[in-house]
């Protein structure tokens, strides 16, 4: 599906085969977890725009829809799951421009993250190389991803640009469902046994039970 190749130390990607879309769509389909209707993309341009850079793989060069920062090049990703995921790669499709994302920094189960809370140290970050075709996957670290609910995704910088744009962001791991504890449901005797507790109960016309 994927292999390797060496670009000297601290590339921390890998380029990916093109021979098997299919392969790469089942291995992509996390955005079919992401809780869409809570995505929150702070610094978009046109709001409600970052949700739609989570799309299927096949739908990756699919340009007309894509998110670009308003105010200055950060973009900023909530990301809910309808479960938790073991998060294995991510795939970061831009402009073939200065418009291209070029660092992204990962946050674990932070929800409603914001820019004032971006300064913290992130659970990883990448350099990113220019991709405008989905070629290059960035690997997480699966022991710092393996349990998942909700993802934040930090892009500060682009390659020089005023504005980030981003066409495509591609999830890639294994999902499971959240487990709710509810109410624990005991099995107890609906009435008391009488025999169990002679001496102690009383009968329906109040004679002691013997």
């Amino acid at each position: 599906m994927s292999h390797g190749h060496s670009h000297g130390s601290g590339c921390g990607h890998e380029a990916l085969g093109i021979d098997n879309e299919l392969e790469m769509g089942l291995a992509y389909s996390l955005y079919e977890k992401i809780d869409l209707s809570n995505v929150e993309c702070l610094n978009e341009e046109v709001e409600n725009t970052g949700k739609s850079v989570f799309k299927a793989y096949n739908e990756r060069l699919n340009y007309d829809k894509f998110v670009t920062s308003d105010a200055d090049e950060e973009l900023l990703f909530n990301i809910p799951f309808t479960g938790n995921i073991k998060l294995k790669g991510i795939i970061i499709i831009g402009a073939d421009d200065d418009s291209h994302p070029r660092k992204m920094r990962l946050f674990k189960n932070r929800p409603k993250m914001t820019f004032d809370a971006v300064d913290s140290t992130p659970d990883q970050e990448f350099s990113l190389q220019k991709d405008t075709s989905g070629l290059i996957e960035y690997p997480t670290k699966v022991v710092t991803f393996a349990s998942v609910h909700h993802l934040s995704i930090h892009l500060p910088s682009n390659y020089g640009s005023d504005n980030t744009t981003v066409y495509y962001i591609g999830l890639k791991g294994e999902f499971s469902e959240a487990h709710h504890h509810g109410v624990t449901i005991c099995t107890y005797e609906a009435r008391a046994n009488v025999s169990d507790h002679k001496g102690n109960l009383f009968d329906s016309v109040n004679h002691r039970v013997q």
